[in-house]
Parts: C-alpha cells; structure tokens; sequence
C-alpha cells in the first residue's frame, strides 16, 4: 500500500522550495477530535478561500485524523467527513484515535486506554450512554452497544482510512515516520503513533512531513517537517495548512 506512492527507494526532493503540484491548491486540516463545530468553520474557510483565489485549481483537503474522542460530536464529524462539498477533494488519513476506536470494537483491546483518551465522548455521541466503564463486564457491555449504533456507512469509513498522502513535495501522514526508515517502507504503527524520535530528528526525508498528533501552541514549521495540531478539542483553535505552489499560510478558527 505504502510503496505505490513512491517509484524507488530515492525519495530526494529537488533543491530550493518545496512545491505543491502545479494546478492542486492543498488544504491540510489537524486534529479534530469531536469537534464539529470548528470542523464546519474551517471547511466554510476553505470555501471561501478557494472561490476568492479563483483561479480554478483543484481543491484538495486533507485531514490528518484523529477525528473522534475527546470533543462532543465525534458522529457528527464522520457525518461530515462522508458528505464532502460538490468539487473538493477530500482525503481522510487515520490517526490513533481511529485505531484506538476500531481495536475496541473488533475486542483486541479491552477498551481501557481508548477510554481513558477520550472515547467515553465518543460513545455519548453514538448514543451509547457514558456510565463508569471501570469493570470488563461494562466494557464488553459498551462495546456491543457501540457495535449495534455505529452506521454501516461510518465502521467503513473508518476501515477505510489512508495511512499517507502525497502531493508534490509534501507527504502528509497522521503523527509522523520512523527516521532512518525509506518512506516507502514505514510501519502503520510509526505512521499513527511516533512522537520523539520524529519530533526530535533533523534528516531530510526528501519530503517534508505534514502532520498532526503532537499537541503544539502554534504551528511547528520545520525545515523537514510542518507540525499543525493546535489542540482544537480543547483550545478551539482549529488549523488549516494552505499549500499553494511554493507558499504556505494558514486559515483557523
């Protein structure tokens, strides 16, 4: 899955500025986590955006992940995300929330750590009622409550998740790659959940890595990598990566 988005291992990128594909303008949306309300202000931005340039690029956006816990409105958001506006298109990559949420619900993990990150807000938003999962008997109860809610349409959804994207330049990915690993060779499990051996690194990937999942005040533009989760859950600040040519800006709520 992971290779066909490279032709050979080299992955160099050109030297001078990073470019995103002539024709594309790109909009790389962090973490939403629940939060339909932002997600709504920032696809209207985008709108608005795009129109104004009117130039008649295609218009792309890219969210990041980790669409569910922690907010309130964990359904809605995948609602949105199913039903992308006339003439965008719309990428949806998989974070470890998402992963968290199908481990649940497929029993390979008891539940306990996805709901202590958050997921008791997402089964209050699928119905399911947020009572004191504590106990495994609770949890199993939960988890075939959630089952018997979740729409056919959303457990699809969120099976059918991409772990990267490219676009010119730029790859975009959830929490970030493995350094030292070729690109085309990276584990789901780096791609989803990696922190600081990403963070901390300074090698040219040949791309520059967009990405969410690590929590920052402001956007970290890096030489190798771009790093745009702001917190919305929790800050409502929700932000949008503009990519356009060799220019980048942001949009945020």
């Amino acid at each position: 899955m992971l290779r066909r988005l490279f032709r050979s291992s080299s992955t160099s990128r050109p030297i001078g500025p990073a470019r995103a594909p002539d024709g594309r303008r790109i909009y790389a949306i962090g973490d939403i986590h629940g939060r339909a309300d932002l997600l709504r202000e920032i696809h209207g931005m985008i709108r608005g955006d795009a129109e104004a340039a009117g130039d008649g690029k295609a218009t792309v956006v890219v969210h990041l992940g980790d669409y569910v816990d922690r907010g309130p409105r964990s359904r809605e958001v995948v609602d949105m995300l199913l039903a992308p506006a006339g003439g965008v298109e719309s990428v949806c990559l998989k974070g470890n929330h998402e992963d968290l949420m199908l481990a649940f619900l497929d029993g390979r993990e008891d539940g306990r750590m996805w709901l202590h990150n958050g997921g008791a807000a997402t089964l209050a938003s699928y119905g399911v009622p947020m009572i004191d999962y504590a106990g495994d008997d609770m949890r199993a109860q939960a988890r075939r409550a959630l089952a018997d809610h979740l729409p056919a349409a959303h457990d699809d959804f969120l099976r059918g998740l991409k772990l990267m994207h490219l676009e010119g330049d730029y790859l975009f990915v959830h929490a970030g790659v493995r350094p030292g690993v070729d690109l085309a060779r990276q584990d789901e499990s780096d791609l989803i959940w990696i922190r600081d051996a990403f963070l901390d690194a300074t090698e040219d990937y040949g791309k520059i890595i967009v990405h969410g999942h690590s929590i920052r005040p402001e956007v970290e533009l890096m030489p190798n990598r771009i790093g745009i989760d702001t917190g919305a859950f929790r800050s409502g600040r929700l932000t949008c990566l503009v990519l356009d040519g060799t220019s980048r800006r942001l949009l945020q709520t």
